[in-house]
């Protein structure tokens, strides 16, 4: 009884301690803010420069350096004057660089055109002898999708997949409930994924159409490459598993991520998630394709921002996760995605400004936009780590193990001050030794490692870290089942 009584107090102490942030938001350019900035990319070139989009039509340019100064921050190209500023959600929406850059300096942006709200998807090339500005004048149009009176639903998302061609996120049209019906409509652009080839012109036009596209060869229009989305603000590619991660802003109930796959239809205005939005027309249930993960459209939770599977180095126990948020509320999920089913989607944070958009620099590491105009990369506020790569620890330090309680496996975090022999050992709470996790010399630095309790029944458990066989550091965690 008095084991089961310490037992229910442990839980409760770290139960509640879940409840507070699990990373921090650091200001990752502290010299440097932004004008409504709502995009963060690199070139792919070897550099690793930070470019940031600003919603009101320029793209800066800066060395990948906390302490960049101001000074050092140049415009990389101005194209306020193409660009509708009217409305919260016009503007230059996005840029991908070409895979070839490095040799062919071809950019691509998105972007509302000035004239009568258009999308525009064009591409321009960097000035030769100067990688730090674009020409101006070198404008191709790609493709023009007419737009109507509203000001909203523009998409607005640009990638280049793995597969070499440009992938394009368009809105439904704007206003509420598709009234259109554009997003079901595959005779229009709007409301879909599509994809296109930019390196091969063809039939009158600056692309040609990938013939894996489901319309390829007729029956609606060539370019698409999934239906049904709503507002498809922001999406990525996983580079290890090539999944495409989108979120899809939801009309008033439901904010959802699905991942994207060639021909498929998402359901908007059908369905909005998972649940009947307006069936009037709409096909059989097994047509669509439904989310893997929403979350109620309530209270601050009013808008979803896509983000990027983590592939950094940052946060160790981030590997693999799809990282998102909502614009309102600024809540941070993480997003486990396994055999095709969701085994965790849960905040880690709150971040300090509005998410308009996430980034990545060159080494996959991950940049949040803030909409007051500060990027924030992610730090670890389970063991204070900074991420910096120059900074090694002090000495030796076992840290808090995460995810406590757990179940059925758990990161655990440990400091090496110098090269040494390290074993890292866990016990049951009779000092049984249930297994052996590391014993190896591992040289100064930040490292985990994993615990699968998946074979061990519920309780609390031991975990210790001894260096060179001598000196040890003990620590506490709980599995639950």
């Amino acid at each position: 009884m008095i084991k089961n009584i310490k037992l229910l107090l442990i839980l409760l102490f770290f139960a509640a301690a879940q409840g507070y942030s699990q990373v921090n938001f650091v200001n990752a350019f502290t010299n440097l803010s932004f004008s409504s900035p709502i995009f963060l990319t690199h070139a792919g070139d070897g550099t690793n420069r930070i470019f940031v989009v600003q919603q009101r039509g320029l793209i800066k340019v800066f060395p990948n350096d906390s302490m960049t100064s101001s000074a050092s921050v140049q415009n990389f190209i101005d194209v306020s004057n193409l660009v509708n500023q009217s409305g919260n959600e016009r503007g230059l929406l996005g840029l991908a660089f070409h895979p070839n850059y490095s040799s062919n300096r071809y950019f691509f942006i998105y972007y509302t055109r000035s004239s009568d709200g258009a999308l525009r998807i064009s591409r321009f090339t960097t000035q030769s002898g100067n990688p730090n500005k674009a020409d101006s004048l070198s404008e191709l149009n790609m493709l023009t999708i007419a737009h109507p009176t509203y000001t909203n639903h523009n998409g607005g998302c640009l990638m280049f997949g793995s597969d070499g061609y440009l992938y394009v996120g368009t809105g439904d049209g704007g206003s509420g409930g598709d009234p259109g019906n554009n997003a079901q409509n595959v005779n229009s652009l709007l409301g879909k994924i599509l994809r296109i080839d930019v390196n091969t012109p063809n039939g009158g036009n600056n692309y040609s159409i990938p013939p894996s596209n489901p319309f390829a060869g007729g029956g609606g229009a060539p370019e698409i490459f999934a239906t049904g989305m709503r507002n498809p603000w922001r999406f990525s590619q996983d580079p290890v598993t090539g999944t495409i991660y989108c979120g899809d802003v939801g009309q008033d109930a439901v904010e959802e991520v699905d991942t994207i796959a060639v021909g498929k239809n998402y359901g908007w205005r059908c369905y909005e998630g998972n649940s009947p939005y307006n069936t009037t027309g709409c096909q059989a249930i097994g047509t669509y394709t439904f989310p893997i993960a929403t979350y109620p459209n309530s209270g601050s939770d009013i808008s979803i921002t896509g983000g990027y599977v983590y592939r950094g180095a940052r946060v160790p126990w981030l590997v693999g996760r799809y990282i998102y948020a909502d614009y309102g509320s600024r809540k941070v999920w993480k997003l486990l995605l396994n055999g095709g089913t969701v085994s965790d989607n849960s905040v880690i944070g709150i971040a300090p400004q509005g998410v308009p958009s996430f980034g990545v620099d060159q080494n996959n590491e991950l940049y949040i936009v803030g909409s007051s105009g500060t990027i924030y990369k992610l730090q670890d506020a389970l063991i204070g780590i900074n991420g910096n790569s120059n900074e090694l620890p002090a000495g030796f330090s076992l840290e808090q193990n995460y995810p406590n309680p757990f179940n059925p496996a758990t990161n655990i975090f440990y400091n090496v001050g110098e090269s040494s022999l390290i074993n890292i050992t866990t016990y049951d709470m009779t000092g049984k030794e249930v297994s052996v996790l590391l014993n190896e010399t591992k040289a100064a630095g930040r490292y985990s490692v994993e615990w699968n309790a998946a074979n061990m029944p519920s309780g609390v458990y031991f975990y210790k870290m001894t260096i060179n066989g001598s000196q040890s550091i003990e620590k506490k965690m709980v599995l639950v089942k």
